[in-house]
């Protein structure tokens, strides 16, 4: 009866959070469902899947990140050099207006990260709506408001079924990614 209920719980929160998540997670068997874990924005905590986020990154040594966009990443970023001081190996693929703004807001930070053998920024275009993180236990799906830009909800699962989809949908891209070219030289 207890995974019955967590299952109801999971469908309700799904159902709710249901239009911002793509289609293969929603489309995922429901038996996948109780692995997830999802943390919406809410009006009184609007960067609660931000600090979800920064909670995963401490747990893992290796990023993959496709369309980490700059709602997710900006809050993120002092949290997210010291793991690439510290050694965490980081790709980072999204579209160049949103590196170009890191490089103008960090412009110090930026030329020593762009420097660093565990970090590598790579763009393209044309990406999904929605991020797709592989962390080393963790994949993350992240969902933002087409407006603003805004993340509205993230998605985490050790699920091996939604591992093997974001593997795929990040080796697409990747396969077609291009170096990080700074728009003007750091400083």
């Amino acid at each position: 009866m207890s995974d019955l209920l967590d299952l109801v719980e999971t469908e309700q929160m799904v159902r709710d959070n249901w239009h911002w998540l793509p289609d293969e997670i929603r489309e995922a068997p429901v038996e996948t469902w109780t692995g997830l874990t999802i943390t919406v924005a809410e009006p009184d905590a609007p960067y609660r899947p931000v600090d979800r986020f920064k909670s995963l990154l401490e747990q893992t040594s290796t990023i993959r990140f496709l369309r980490p966009e700059v709602a997710l990443m900006d809050p993120s970023f002092d949290h997210l050099c010291r793991r690439i001081d510290e050694g965490v190996d980081v790709t980072l693929i999204d579209r160049p207006n949103c590196h170009a703004y890191f490089v103008s807001t960090y412009p110090e930070q930026c030329s020593k990260l762009l420097e660093q053998e565990n970090f590598t920024v790579l763009e393209a275009q044309d990406l999904p709506a929605y991020g797709t993180g592989l962390l080393d236990e963790r994949v993350v799906v992240t969902a933002y408001e087409e407006e603003s830009g805004t993340v509205q909800a993230m998605v985490d699962t050790d699920d091996p079924t939604i591992r093997e989809w974001a593997n795929t949908v990040y080796d697409r891209y990747a396969a077609t990614a291009r170096p990080f070219d700074p728009p003007r030289p750091l400083e």
